[in-house]
């Protein structure tokens, strides 16, 4: 690993935020305030939110937080994607730590900033990851089935970190979200031919590179949940097509987890189609779906006898669209990529 660089607990760097947006009215002057109250010298830290076209009033509200306070800039992004925005932040950040956080975050720790110099001093990182849960306590009813079901095993990659509670030295891949600003120079940019996984493609680069990342729970912060199953579907369906751009710029990133949604959805699909005129692959059919319905029910009960039963006639739902989302982005970039088309947009 990279001997990664010291600077003095007694004094405290300056801190970039970086909040990438777009229709986020309803969010980011809640979520800028959080960072505002934080127990950090004023002086020392700026908030960069980068905006891209909104149908809502983002917009405005961003430029009155920066007419309201010294430390706000704003800045367009009119690629809007969320890797150029990111781009835009770093390029105008004045910070020797650098750190993303969304327009739709809850932040209940006045004391983030503290912790994530102190982190990385103390455990000589240039990357620190955080968990970053889906549980606000203003989710409604659905939100929070999604967030539990997202952070079941059923609901996440088997090696990602991001629901990590425990305090360790992790693979930045997953879940790294601040770093020291010579990171960049290093690894380089974030990737802009990306709409997803972007931040997943940059912290890969970093841990080829050989840097180490730490979380905390002390890092925490909370994101809020798609508010309906409709934007859930979506939501996997964008990730899974990141995904499949990750495999095909980093075929080191393959695994049969990654897969395994993609695997799922075409031999639904195939099973479907042949049920249809034969009776032996109905019958098969009927096994597979029994299967996987017995799967997700066990994993349901079990979630449900722990959080509360009401949650158990949805979350297979969940379930189902979180698995048929991701797999239906991986095989729309594989056929895209087998039509000619370099990147699925």
């Amino acid at each position: 690993m990279h001997n990664d660089m010291k600077t003095s607990c007694e004094v405290y760097p300056m801190i970039s935020i970086i909040i990438p947006v777009r229709n986020e009215e309803r969010f980011l002057r809640q979520t800028v305030e959080a960072l505002l109250d934080q127990d950090y010298p004023k002086s020392l830290m700026e908030i960069l939110i980068i905006v891209a076209d909104s149908t809502d009033n983002t917009l405005e509200i961003a430029k009155e937080l920066h007419c309201s306070h010294e430390s706000i800039n704003y800045y367009n992004n009119p690629n809007c994607l969320s890797s150029s925005a990111r781009n835009i932040g770093i390029q105008n950040a004045k910070g020797d730590i650098i750190s993303f956080i969304d327009g739709h975050t809850y932040i209940d720790n006045n004391q983030l900033l503290k912790n994530t110099v102190k982190l990385m001093n103390t455990k000589n990182v240039s990357v620190l990851s955080r968990p970053q849960f889906l549980w606000t306590p203003y989710n409604s009813f659905i939100q929070n089935c999604i967030a539990l079901a997202r952070a079941s095993i059923f609901g996440h990659g088997k090696d990602s970190t991001i629901y990590n509670r425990q305090e360790a030295y992790v693979d930045p891949s997953s879940s790294g979200a601040t770093y020291r600003r010579n990171i960049f120079s290093a690894v380089g940019l974030y990737d802009e031919s990306f709409d997803a996984c972007e931040d997943v493609d940059l912290n890969y680069r970093i841990s080829q590179a050989g840097y180490n990342s730490f979380t905390s729970m002390k890092l925490c912060v909370y994101y809020y949940p798609r508010e309906t199953l409709k934007g859930l579907f979506m939501q996997m369906i964008r990730y899974g097509v990141g995904r499949y751009r990750l495999i095909s710029k980093h075929p080191g990133t393959l695994s049969i987890w990654t897969l395994l949604p993609a695997l799922f959805t075409l031999l639904l699909h195939i099973l479907l189609l042949c049920s249809v005129s034969d009776i032996m692959w109905a019958k098969t059919l009927l096994l597979f779906g029994s299967i996987y319905l017995s799967a997700v029910t066990f994993l349901s009960v079990w979630i449900s006898m722990h959080n509360g039963f009401k949650y158990l006639f949805v979350l297979p739902i969940v379930f189902l669209l979180i698995h048929l989302g991701l797999g239906y982005g991986l095989l729309w970039g594989a056929m895209r990529t087998i039509f000619g088309k370099e990147y699925p947009q």
